[in-house]
């Protein structure tokens, strides 16, 4: 809720376009209805977008197309590891097994492959300048075992196809950035300006979205709802404004949209 809200006042303060795309490629997890009641709360909450809505699992001849670009630009590289043997290596990272070749018989994934000793440094709007080493976390798969699309691939072309200028969005993504621009340079895309709003936290200090702690929005008062979120955002808006009409609200919000209170905030606590 704080990425929407927050994105949504971001775009309409600049005077921009706010899109609303549905990441559906990952097919075996999407809960049947789960997007429909997405698009409901945002526009419960004013969150009205311009545009069609872009769904991912209908564009997949354009990630084709990237994958064959980046394979024929030596890129990439087919991965026979299984997730379980990876996770018995704990967190290293994927340590470049099959970079000469897959290493066992089977259905493989394909990895992007990453130059050794590569370091992206970036600005972020929020978070300042980042700098980041991908060593650390190895070649990155962009196409699964099943078949599927990766997300890093998905949303790099997204972004392209789209002609997104700013992504606004959470934390939890930040060190995604890094992947996301090595995939732009060697696409050819130009990259967007990124910010990347703090993260909730539950009690305990983890991603609220996973705890138990986690709860879909009381949406009987829209206004109380948007309201939250702007205490979340460092806003400070009026008590009064719970009062009002959610388009009010968001008026308000727009118009009194100050970005420099959340800059160096990484997480905030839940309320």
């Amino acid at each position: 809720m704080l990425a929407a809200v927050g994105s949504f006042v971001d775009a309409r303060h600049h005077g921009g376009r706010w899109l609303v795309r549905i990441e559906d490629l990952d097919t075996p997890r999407v809960v049947p209805g789960s997007a429909g009641e997405i698009l409901r709360t945002l526009q419960t909450l004013n969150l009205f977008w311009d545009g069609q809505i872009t769904y991912q699992s209908t564009r997949l001849p354009l990630y084709q197309a990237g994958l064959e670009q980046l394979r024929a630009s030596g890129r990439t590289y087919e991965c026979s590891c299984s997730r379980q043997a990876l996770a018995a290596q704990g967190d290293s990272g994927y340590p470049g097994t099959c970079r000469a070749g897959p290493r066992h018989p089977g259905a493989t994934a394909t990895r992007f492959r990453i130059p050794d000793g590569e370091t992206i440094e970036f600005p972020d709007r929020l978070q300042g300048l980042r700098r980041l080493c991908l060593d650390p976390l190895g070649d990155f798969v962009i196409r699964r075992r099943d078949g599927l699309f990766a997300y890093q691939l998905a949303v790099v072309i997204d972004d392209a196809d789209q002609n997104i200028t700013d992504v606004v969005r959470g934390a939890d993504l930040l060190d995604s950035t890094a992947w996301q621009l090595e995939l732009q340079r060697a696409l050819g895309y130009r990259s967007p300006h990124y910010a990347h709003l703090p993260l909730v936290t539950a009690p305990g200090g983890g991603k609220l979205a996973k705890s138990r702690c986690s709860v879909a929005p009381d949406l009987s008062n829209p206004s109380q709802v948007l309201w939250q979120t702007l205490v979340l955002l460092e806003q400070r808006p009026p008590a009064d404004l719970v009062h009002l009409e959610p388009r009010e609200v968001l008026e308000w919000a727009i118009l009194n949209w100050k970005p420099a209170h959340l800059h160096g905030i990484a997480t905030v606590a839940a309320l």
